[in-house]
């Protein structure tokens, strides 16, 4: 009789799991069927906005040191549409930043205003056919790196403009990227930046690509771009921007590359630590890697 009712009672609890166990997995899969779900129709629009600084003082201090004191202010804004199995990406960034060093004058460290637009039809799974627009240039006087005493760019010059059909990749909105192997470029600049006395000053031939006598050079290639972000832990997030540009009609295995990583470790709804890190290959510019790179604390607000 024990022996039935042990049976008994052994059979029911392996049931009761069995049951217990289908449930949770249904919840699981219901779990994760609602996270694969796509967004809703409409406009997604984020925002953020930051004022980064970092300040470095010395006084009487034997093992050497520059009194400083930098700010950076970034703008970076998303405005996403999507509607059935159309989607359209905008981003904006405008960022500008200053430094002062003791007994120096004040250098720019960033200046940029940026337009990235791309829309999308879905094509298959995560694919879909594309077509992108860039737009790049930035908003204040340059000078010559090396000796800061004339001037080599200003407010829309140069200016870079990007056009062209593809195929995009997107699994979310913080996860794609886009082939377009049929890209037009065109880039302009003042044309006072190209007269003869302008270019022998700088000693280049071009302005930023561009011929003596001319203000604007027509490119016609092939851009990859792709953005990912991701967070490593709860209040680190890094987003990655990268894009290249290899242009058929001049050298084309000179392949342009802008790559920038933003690391964003947030203390509390306004303030966080932020670090930037930006490269840029553009032999026509540069014939070298441009770099740049900027850590401070930053005052956000979100919009």
């Amino acid at each position: 009789m024990k022996k039935i009712l042990f049976s008994l009672l052994f059979v029911s609890a392996l049931s009761v799991a069995q049951v217990n166990e289908k449930e949770n997995l249904k919840k699981t899969e219901a779990a994760a069927s609602k996270l694969g779900e796509e967004k809703p129709d409409g406009w997604a629009k984020v925002g953020t906005f930051s004022l980064i600084g970092n300040q470095s003082t010395f006084n009487n201090w034997l093992a050497g040191g520059q009194s400083n004191i930098a700010a950076n202010l970034l703008v970076n804004y998303d405005f996403n549409y999507k509607k059935g199995t159309i989607n359209w990406d905008n981003k904006v960034i405008v960022g500008y930043g200053l430094a002062k060093n003791k007994n120096a004058d004040t250098q720019k460290t960033d200046d940029r205003l940026l337009y990235n637009s791309l829309l999308g039809k879905k094509a298959s799974g995560y694919w879909y056919y594309s077509a992108f627009f860039n737009f790049n240039t930035q908003m204040d006087t340059g000078l010559d790196p090396t000796t800061q005493t004339y001037k080599i760019s200003h407010f829309f010059s140069p200016a870079y403009f990007q056009l062209g059909p593809g195929m995009m990749w997107k699994k979310r909105d913080t996860f794609k990227f886009n082939i377009a192997p049929a890209t037009s470029r065109l880039i302009v600049v003042h044309s006072h930046f190209t007269t003869a006395a302008a270019l022998a000053l700088s000693g280049n031939t071009t302005s930023f690509g561009v011929e003596q006598g001319e203000n604007s050079r027509y490119e016609f290639g092939a851009a990859l771009s792709g953005y990912y972000k991701f967070n490593v832990m709860k209040n680190v997030s890094v987003e990655n921007i990268a894009n290249l540009y290899s242009n058929y009609l001049d050298t084309p295995k000179n392949v342009d590359i802008d790559y920038q990583v933003n690391v964003v470790m947030t203390i509390n709804k306004y303030l966080s630590t932020n670090f930037t890190f930006q490269t840029i290959y553009d032999d026509n510019a540069f014939q070298g890697f441009q770099t740049r790179q900027n850590i401070g604390l930053g005052v956000n607000y979100g919009f």
